[in-house]
């Protein structure tokens, strides 16, 4: 049965990605990006298939409208994906306070605009599918991307407590945690705080140690989403590509073996 979707972050990347596959195998879009010139030849190929709408997400207001105008548009919304972000790359104490609110603002709170707006439409027609793209940074962190992190743990603890709220209203939310891919996430689409000296061995240890031998292919992220969203029962969370797998059993293997060898202050601090 064709879906009709709602996608931000459509202009490039994973949401160029998906909103393509969907249009492929004939279902609709609404297309929303910051710039919709880009989604033009999209709009020529598809037609009607496709409804582009600027959208900034840090924008409550207008997220409403924009998902309104959707559902009018084609009358429901099965798949909402919640793609618009982007990376911050700074350390902890190089980062200012606009750098920090932006991060949030766009990565966490835009999630929550969208969610809020299109849950009682779905709600109302019966149910639908929310898509949160986290990252494999929702599930550990990296130097130099604490501020990333906290906006994708942000959306991880928001979605797996709203997929608890709505698992009774016909309602799935997925989390997409995606590792390392060739798109312009870490070029011109990231933000950078201004270096402190401070931490040029950090850096440096960062690049050293940085293995990018093993990323995943951009153009194979649609389908992987058309297999989840089409599924009868979908995951709450699912990594997209190779590394995350071995890098989150490594982490929670560490994390499992702390929280073993302080047992006994857990037990102490119980009284």
């Amino acid at each position: 049965m064709s879906k009709t979707w709602f996608v931000t972050g459509s202009s490039r990347g994973f949401g160029r990605s998906f909103v393509e596959a969907a249009l492929d195998r004939g279902d609709k879009v609404v297309a929303t990006a910051r710039n919709t010139e880009s989604l033009t030849d999209l709009a020529i190929a598809y037609g009607e298939q496709l409804l582009a709408l600027p959208l900034d997400v840090t924008d409550r207001s207008a997220v409403f409208d924009a998902v309104h105008k959707a559902h009018a548009h084609f009358g429901r919304l099965d798949v909402v994906v919640n793609n618009a972000g982007y990376g911050h790359f700074g350390m902890v104490e190089e980062l200012t306070e606009a750098e920090a609110r932006d991060q949030m603002e766009t990565n966490f709170f835009g999630v929550l605009w969208v969610t809020q707006a299109a849950l009682p439409l779905l709600r109302t027609q019966g149910g639908g599918h929310i898509v949160q793209v986290s990252s494999v940074g929702g599930v550990l962190s990296f130097p130099s991307l604490g501020v990333y992190a906290a906006s994708k743990w942000a959306v991880e603890g928001l979605s797996e407590a709203l997929a608890a709220e709505v698992a009774g209203q016909n309602i799935k939310v997925t989390l997409i945690e995606p590792g390392p891919y060739p798109t312009d996430w870490p070029g011109a689409s990231a933000v950078n705080s201004e270096p402190a000296p401070l931490y040029d061995g950090v850096r440096q240890a960062l690049a050293e140690g940085l293995d990018l031998s093993d990323m995943g292919d951009p153009k194979a992220v649609g389908p992987a989403l058309l297999t989840i969203v089409d599924a009868e029962n979908p995951p709450l969370r699912v990594f997209f590509g190779r590394p995350p797998i071995q890098l989150a059993k490594d982490h929670y293997a560490r994390k499992l073996a702390t929280w073993a060898e302080w047992e006994h202050v857990s037990l102490a601090a119980h009284g």
